[in-house]
């Protein structure tokens, strides 16, 4: 398991997990070695986060599909991995090596039966995320979709609230300034677009998302300025985790609500959907985010 301390650091050592072929980094048997960790400070500093007062609660739930072992008698066991890490962790997972780690259980023989397999997966997976990330988190194996029900967020999309034809777009280097405010009358307001765009830190890859915002304040922004300030972030390149915490950090300051919640939604990449959600209240964060009785409803591009 490796750990870095700057994003030249990541980008060096994501950069080994890349472009390889055949059993050149690839390999079918379980090993934890190929996991590498983030330093979430890296990015929370540049916004005047504190690791250690953190303005928000939350967690970050990956979705994981291309799970799978075999048992001591070679059957297939295959399904999907829901994956919950809590925000207040000191670091976060590098994707590709998540999804090399997981690959890496293919041929790994575990249990005599399906259900002993998938209790192996479960806790294997468990053990070393929570050693690597020196955390609590949640693995829940899913077999079937029928299996728990799906869960998803209900909120108007932006173009609802506001014709997107009409708007000029100029910002897309992440602009907050582009946010302006009405009245919001201590109400709860919900936004929902599927405008999020930005480019992944050690690929520049395109990570597609929709973002969902649930702001409380005598303050809100207008519909116009919070679609023109999403696609800003159109051209910015970070993790997924830092797009949702760079939100969160620009509407808590320009609006001061009393209460604000922003979850990104990605579109699948390589097996592996990745969901953060912060919240500056725990009431904020749906059952279906953290529980293994739910799984999150897949948006249109997931």
């Amino acid at each position: 398991m490796s750990d870095v301390k700057n994003y030249e650091e990541v980008v060096k050592i994501a950069g080994k997990h890349l472009g390889k072929v055949g059993g050149d980094g690839y390999s079918d048997q379980y090993n934890p070695e190929l996991l590498v960790k983030v330093p979430r400070y890296l990015n929370r500093e540049a916004y005047g986060i504190d690791d250690n007062n953190l303005p928000f609660v939350g967690v970050d739930t990956w979705n994981a599909y291309e799970v799978s072992a075999i048992t001591t008698k070679g059957q297939p066991v295959a399904g999907m991995l829901k994956i919950v890490c809590p925000a207040d962790s000191s670091h976060h997972v590098e994707s590709k090596s998540i999804k090399l780690y997981l690959n890496s259980f293919n041929m790994t023989r575990i249990g005599e039966s399906a259900r002993e397999c998938i209790l192996g997966i479960e806790a294997r997976v468990k053990r070393d995320l929570d050693e690597l990330l020196e955390t609590n988190t949640t693995v829940s194996f899913y077999q079937s979709e029928n299996e728990v029900p799906a869960i998803g967020f209900v909120y108007k999309d932006l173009s609802e609230y506001t014709d997107l034809d009409a708007i000029d777009f100029t910002a897309f280097k992440s602009d907050s300034s582009q946010l302006e405010a009405e009245d919001g009358n201590g109400f709860h307001k919900e936004y929902r677009s599927n405008l999020l765009r930005s480019n992944c830190r050690v690929t520049n890859q395109p990570d597609w998302g929709d973002v969902f915002i649930n702001i409380k304040g005598e303050k809100v922004p207008t519909a116009e300025s919070l679609a023109k300030y999403i696609v800003s972030h159109r051209t910015v390149s970070h993790f997924h985790e830092e797009i949702c915490e760079m939100i969160y950090m620009h509407l808590k300051e320009a609006f001061d609500p009393e209460e604000l919640m922003v979850t990104c939604l990605y579109t699948r990449r390589g097996g592996l959907d990745i969901n953060p959600i912060r919240a500056s209240h725990s009431m904020l964060i749906p059952e279906f985010f953290t529980s293994p009785d739910y799984r999150i409803a897949k948006t249109l591009r997931q």
